[in-house]
C-alpha cells in the first residue's frame, strides 16, 4: 500500500487497507513478480536454477530461511535483497516502538493510544528500505541486545515500579517487529542466545524475563552460517536448526561466465578506469585464479575462496596499468598480462592455507595460482603442447621456441608504452601467426595480450624459461637457461 498522506487510524479506515503479516506480504509480492516475470533479485548471478527456485519455495511456503554455505556466496547480498518484495510504504501506530499495525496493534502503549484517541489515533509510514535489520553474531551479543531487558534507568526517571510493562527495555528482535530480521554467522551465537529464539521462531512470541506476557511478533527471520564442520567457534544447536523452515545450501558459480558476471557487477571503479581496455583473456584468468584457489592442496577447502578474491584481484589489475599510465604519462590504454602479478597482495588476504601452505608462503602460493590459471586456461585456447611433446608434434610451437634457441631474449619491461609493447612481441617468429591462426578475430590489445598469453603459457608449460623481475618479465630458451644455471652453479661450487 502507498498512501503516506493519510495520518490518522479513522482515514486509514475508509480504504482498502488490510493487515497482513510479514510472511503472506512477502508471498503476495513475490507471486506479483513471478506473474509479471519479474527478477526477484539484481546482480545475482549463477542462483537461477539453484539456489532462487529454493527462495521462492521458502518464500511461499511462509518460512524463515537459513543460508549455509561457503564465505562470498552472496549469503547476505540475497537477504538484503528481500526488502524488495515487501510492500513500499506500511503504515505503524506513531511513536511505537514495536512499529504496532494500527489494525492489529501488539503493545500496551499502542492499545492504550487507540482506546484514549480513537480515530484521530495519529499513524506514520515506513518505507520498505527501513524495514530491514541485521546483527553479526557476536561473543558480546546478550539476551537483552536480542530480546530485552529491564531498565532501571527508564523506572527511576519515571517513578515506576518493576512490575510495570513500561520499564521493559525491548531489544533488537521486538523491535523488528514487521521487518526482515537478518542474523549472520548464526553458528557464533552462543548457545543460550539461540536458544533464546526458540520460542519465537515456533510460537512467534517474545517473552521478557520477570514479566509474564507474551507479544506476538510478526518478523521474517534470515539466518547465514557457515558449513558447521568448518567452524571450530561453535555450531547451530539442533533445536534451532529443526525451527528454522527451509535450510538453503548456497555455492560458488558453476562456470567461468557466471564468475565474470559476478566480478564485473560487483568491481568499484572510477570514470578513468573505466576507460582502461581489459581483453578478455584477463577476465578469464583472474576467474581462474580463483578456481585454482578451491582446487588447491594448499588452500583450505573447508573455508572457502570468496567472490571477493576475484574483484579485488580485477581492481588491482586495473591499478597495475593505470599506475603505468601515471608514472610515464601515457595514454590510458590497456591492459597486459604481467598485470596480473600485481593482483599478488589481493589474493594474499582472501585465501586461508593450511599448513603445508604457511610453511611456503602466502606470497609464493598466490603466484603459482596465477601460474596454473595460465597453464589451465592456455589449453583452452591453443592446442595443449603437452600432448603436442607425446606425439613428437611440436610444429604449432616450434618457430617460437627455435626463435629463442637463438640465444634470443625477450624482455617485457611494465613501463614501456604501448609502441614499445607491441614492437617486441612482434619481434618473435611465429607468435603473431599463431594467434591469427586460432583467434583470427583478435585485434589491437586483444591480440598483443594473446601473444604474451602464449609466452606466459609455454613457460608454464616448461617449453620457455620465464624469470620475473622488479622492472618486468624475460623470456628465454629453457635448455640454454638450464645449461648457464648449471655453469653458475658449478663455477660457484668450484
Amino acid at each position: 500500500m502507498n498512501t503516506p498522506s493519510i495520518k490518522t487510524l479513522g482515514e486509514l479506515k475508509k480504504t482498502n487497507y488490510k493487515f497482513l503479516s510479514i510472511k503472506d506480504e512477502l508471498r503476495e509480492n513475490l507471486i506479483k513478480k513471478l506473474k509479471a516475470n519479474e527478477p526477484i533479485f539484481d546482480g545475482i548471478y549463477g542462483y537461477e536454477e539453484t539456489v532462487i527456485p529454493e527462495i521462492e519455495r521458502a518464500i511461499l511456503s511462509r518460512h524463515n530461511i537459513l543460508f549455509l554455505g561457503l564465505r562470498g556466496q552472496a549469503k547476505t547480498k540475497m537477504a538484503r535483497q528481500m526488502v524488495n518484495l515487501l510492500d513500499e510504504y506500511i503504515p505503524i501506530i506513531s511513536g511505537s516502538l514495536l512499529n504496532d499495525d494500527p489494525l492489529q496493534p501488539i503493545s500496551k502503549y499502542a492499545k492504550e493510544l487507540i482506546s484514549e484517541k480513537g480515530d484521530a489515533t495519529p499513524i506514520s509510514w515506513i518505507h520498505r528500505e527501513e524495514r530491514f535489520s541485521e546483527k553479526l553474531a557476536t561473543p558480546d551479543v546478550s539476551v537483552a541486545d536480542l530480546i530485552g531487558d529491564l531498565d532501571p534507568i527508564k523506572a527511576a526517571n519515571f517513578k515506576l515500579s518493576f512490575g510495570d510493562e513500561k520499564v521493559i527495555h525491548y531489544g533488537l528482535i521486538p523491535r523488528s517487529n514487521r521487518f526482515i530480521f537478518v542474523i549472520n554467522e548464526l553458528p557464533d551465537l552462543q548457545a543460550r542466545l539461540q536458544v533464546a529464539l526458540f520460542n519465537i521462531l515456533q510460537e512467534g512470541d517474545v517473552q521478557i524475563r520477570g514479566f509474564n506476557l507474551r507479544i506476538p511478533l510478526d518478523v521474517q527471520f534470515v539466518f547465514t552460517a557457515n558449513p558447521e564442520d568448518y567452524t571450530n567457534r561453535g555450531s547451530i544447536v539442533t533445536p534451532l536448526k529443526d525451527r528454522i523452515g527451509s535450510q538453503i545450501l548456497t555455492h560458488y558459480p558453476k562456470s567461468i561466465e557466471y564468475s565474470k558476471q559476478i566480478t564485473q557487477n560487483q568491481v568499484k571503479l572510477n570514470s578513468l578506469q573505466k576507460e582502461i581496455i581489459v581483453p578478455e583473456i584477463l577476465k578469464t584468468l583472474v576467474e581462474q585464479i580463483a578456481i585454482e584457489a578451491r582446487d588447491s592442496e594448499f588452500v583450505d577447502s573447508k573455508s572457502g575462496v570468496s567472490a571477493r578474491l576475484t574483484i579485488s584481484a580485477y581492481e588491482s589489475l586495473i591499478s597495475a596499468a593505470e599506475l603505468r599510465f601515471l608514472k610515464n604519462d601515457f595514454p590510458y590504454s590497456f591492459a597486459r598480462l604481467a598485470d596480473l602479478y600485481s593482483a599478488v597482495p589481493a589474493i594474499n588476504g582472501k585465501i586461508e592455507l593450511v599448513y603445508e601452505g604457511e610453511q611456503e608462503g602466502p606470497a609464493i602460493i598466490a603466484q603459482n595460482l596465477i601460474g596454473l590459471a595460465i597453464r589451465n586456461t592456455f589449453i583452452q585456447y591453443f592446442p595443449d603442447p603437452g600432448k603436442l611433446k607425446r606425439k613428437n608434434e611440436n610444429s604449432e610451437y616450434s618457430t617460437i621456441i627455435n626463435w629463442f634457441s637463438q640465444i634470443n631474449v625477450l624482455d617485457l619491461l611494465e613501463n614501456e608504452n604501448d609502441k614499445v609493447y607491441s614492437s617486441a612481441l612482434s619481434i618473435v617468429d611465429g607468435l603473431e601467426n599463431i594467434v591469427k591462426k586460432y583467434h583470427p578475430s583478435a585485434k589491437g590489445a586483444e591480440k598483443f595480450v594473446l601473444m604474451e598469453f602464449v609466452l606466459h603459457g609455454l613457460s608454464e608449460h616448461s617449453l620457455l624459461s620465464k624469470n620475473k623481475f622488479l622492472q618486468g618479465v624475460s623470456f628465454k630458451d629453457l635448455f640454454n637457461s638450464l645449461m648457464n644455471f648449471d655453469q653458475n652453479f658449478g663455477t660457484e661450487a668450484n
